[in-house]
């Protein structure tokens, strides 16, 4: 740990956008020699705050100052231009152009106003091999390498650039572990060298890895800033999710309400997985059964949904269907046995804006009849209606165009195209994110009704108290693999979280 002055001080910054202050007051310092975990729940302000840093936004009111000096960095590059420079989760490279011109674009050694390639293609070498440890051709494209080798020649092309702070911004979301290995090793080399490294992750176990002190952000507000060795997982967990909202009382079922629920499963996951997104898992969901996934942003909860309903297909193991079993889960085949996916972005991958909502509610039971068996214009007002009376809907006009709807009946509309399909499984990815709270208790209401008429669901919520108050058992994810399994009687709020600590 380095007890020197802060190279890097951000002090009161605030950042406001119309209608919405994305940073209040927040202070931010970094150290010479030293990895800093910067951490906070979706919508805590990470982003913000980097982009204020790196000149991609400016700053309302505050300061920054680094080497001692106050600087107002106006754009990315300006940033660079004071040592600053940030390595996006998306690589934003070429990769049709070789190593060695992504290291140097812009800047490439020249004579007589030509490109120096035997120079270039030297310098990139020696930059790769005495910085990072990286012996590649720099002559082939960089679209040949693998993700983690991209990572590193943008890690590279940045040191090239700057010389004091390099953010990471999600560096490790595409590594597999001996991938994220080599990138801890290379930021330990550079930690050593006296660079200050920023890093951006929701993986606790890499936040515990490698990092020195973290900082952690809620709501746009400053929570603290800890020594890493010196922050149990268990009090990291409960300061990034905060303790404002107190938890309602679980629902529990009386034997009469549990007439739905059976041994008999509706899917199976047996070792399914996707290199790079989750690792191998097991999980079975039975009939009338609400399965909970628990986790924090990033545990791999929508990555393990979405390749149970084979919208991403799986590279490992198989799904188990009712007389069934395929290793190739694809859409389609969800459907004809009966499971349904809520997505967890409405607004890109649920509704379609420039329908109307009796167009958007009739989609799936047209798809599944197929265009040659079109619903009459009469039949499906009788069906959309039904449905509008019975999710309250509003407004009830089947004629509306659904963008014009709250984002809480838009999630209306999607959960009654699905439930028009009389799925047996409803798999339901962050159903009340962004709507209302009277909106979130009708389809928590819902959902405890679809259940105990026998439909199971698999429910998964930013929000823990959702996520135990509905589920009957609840699946706990941490760094892209289920890590524990919770059923009825110890589902509550501590065990789960320590479930996500780990450690």
């Amino acid at each position: 740990m380095n007890d020197n002055e802060p190279i890097l001080q951000m002090s009161g910054i605030h950042k406001r956008f119309p209608g919405v202050t994305a940073l209040s007051g927040v202070s931010f310092r970094m150290y010479p020699g030293e990895v800093h975990a910067l951490m906070g729940e979706n919508g805590a302000g990470k982003s913000t705050l980097i982009k204020v840093l790196t000149g991609v936004y400016s700053i309302d009111e505050g300061t920054v100052t680094l080497d001692g000096k106050p600087i107002v960095p106006r754009s990315p590059l300006d940033a660079q231009a004071h040592g600053i420079s940030t390595v996006y989760q998306e690589i934003n490279l070429c990769p049709n152009l070789t190593v060695a011109e992504n290291l140097f674009v812009g800047r490439e050694p020249r004579k007589y106003g030509r490109i120096r390639w035997k120079e270039m293609n030297r310098r990139a070498s020696e930059l790769l091999r005495e910085r990072l440890h990286l012996n590649i051709d720099v002559r082939l494209p960089l679209q040949d390498y693998s993700v983690a080798v991209q990572q590193l020649v943008a890690i590279a092309r940045a040191l090239n650039v700057s010389s004091k702070v390099l953010i990471l911004d999600e560096p490790t979301s595409s590594l597999d572990r001996s991938e994220a290995e080599q990138l801890f090793r290379i930021m330990r080399k550079l930690k050593q060298e006296g660079l200050a490294i920023l890093f951006v992750t929701h993986f606790l176990d890499q936040v515990y890895e490698i990092s020195d002190r973290i900082t952690i952000l809620r709501n746009g507000e400053f929570v603290g800033e800890y020594l890493a060795a010196e922050l149990p997982r268990i009090e990291l967990v409960n300061l990034m999710i905060g303790k404002e909202i107190e938890l309602a009382e679980r629902r529990t079922r009386s034997e009469s309400s549990v007439g739905g629920r059976t041994e008999e499963p509706v899917a199976a996951a047996v070792g399914l997985g996707r290199k790079g997104a989750m690792e191998p898992f097991d999980l079975t969901i039975r009939r009338g059964e609400v399965v909970g996934l628990a986790g924090l942003l990033g545990s791999g909860r929508t990555e393990a949904a979405r390749l149970l309903f084979g919208a991403d297909r799986a590279d490992q193991g198989s799904v188990e269907l009712p007389g069934a079993k395929t290793a190739s889960m694809n859409p389609r085949l969800a459907l004809r046995h009966g499971i349904a996916f809520c997505p967890e972005n409405r607004k890109t991958e649920g509704i379609i804006e420039d329908l109307t909502v009796r167009e958007n509610i009739i989609l799936a039971l047209q798809a599944s009849r197929g265009w040659f068996r079109a619903l009459s214009r009469k039949r499906q007002e009788e069906i959309v209606l039904a449905y509008i009376r019975k999710l309250n809907i509003h407004p009830s006009d089947p004629e509306q165009l659904v963008r014009n709807l709250s984002g809480g009946n838009q999630q209306k509309v999607i959960l009654a195209r699905w439930l028009l399909t009389q799925p047996k499984l409803l798999i339901l990815d962050e159903p009340t994110r962004g709507i209302d709270i009277g909106a979130k208790a009708e389809i928590q209401k819902l959902v405890l009704s679809l259940s105990e008429d026998g439909m199971a669901s698999l429910f998964i919520s930013s929000e823990l108290e959702e996520v135990l108050r509905v589920s009957d058992r609840i699946a706990v994810l941490r760094d892209r693999r289920i890590v524990k399994e919770i059923g009825e009687p110890d589902i509550n709020q501590q065990n789960v979280m320590k479930a996500i600590a780990g450690g």
